[in-house]
């Protein structure tokens, strides 16, 4: 038994724009969960007109968007100025209570709710914790040299463990 599987996602991605979503929809799923910063955006940015454009291309295929995030109303109506979506702020990730109730905000069930995150210990362990299919996608400035955290030090470790657990691999597509 895999110690280090409520960390996994079901799908790792380049980021949010290489996503399958027909086959996401094909497969059944109605409604996205999207964490904001460094998932779609980097931290603290205002959305682009790339995401605008995902966002009003997500609702005309019929999902239900719900943005959860940790960050306060004020960050999260900032950046959705141009984006019809629901959202949860100050959620407090990782706990399922949060995962849940986006959910039950969507009216959808849990099978049919997919989480899109960039971190495995908030995006991914909370999704698992609740019991939905996630998505990680490398967050943005993955490729920058930039001064990291020591929980994206330990996210290389469970990743690189991931890469070789193929059986915890591509659970959706």
């Amino acid at each position: 038994m895999n110690l280090l599987k409520c960390f996994y996602p079901y799908e790792y991605v380049e980021d949010v724009f290489s996503i399958d979503y027909q086959a996401l929809r094909d497969k059944g799923f109605k409604g996205l969960i999207f964490d904001i910063d460094n998932t779609l955006v980097p931290h603290g940015a205002d959305s682009t007109e790339q995401v605008d454009a995902l966002f009003a291309k997500l609702n005309s295929m019929g999902f239900t968007t719900l943005l959860l995030s940790n960050n306060n109303r004020q960050r999260i109506e900032r950046f959705a100025t141009n984006i019809s979506t629901l959202y949860i702020e100050e959620a407090g990730k990782p706990h399922p209570a949060c995962y849940l109730k986006a959910v039950e905000m969507m009216r959808l069930s849990k099978e049919e709710v997919v989480v899109i995150g960039d971190q495995l210990f908030t995006d991914i362990f909370g999704a698992n914790r609740s019991g939905l299919p996630s998505i990680l996608v490398k967050y943005i400035g993955f490729y920058k040299k930039e001064k990291k955290g020591i929980r994206r030090n330990l996210e290389k470790i469970v990743l690189w463990l991931y890469s070789h657990s193929r059986r915890y691999q591509h659970r959706i597509f």
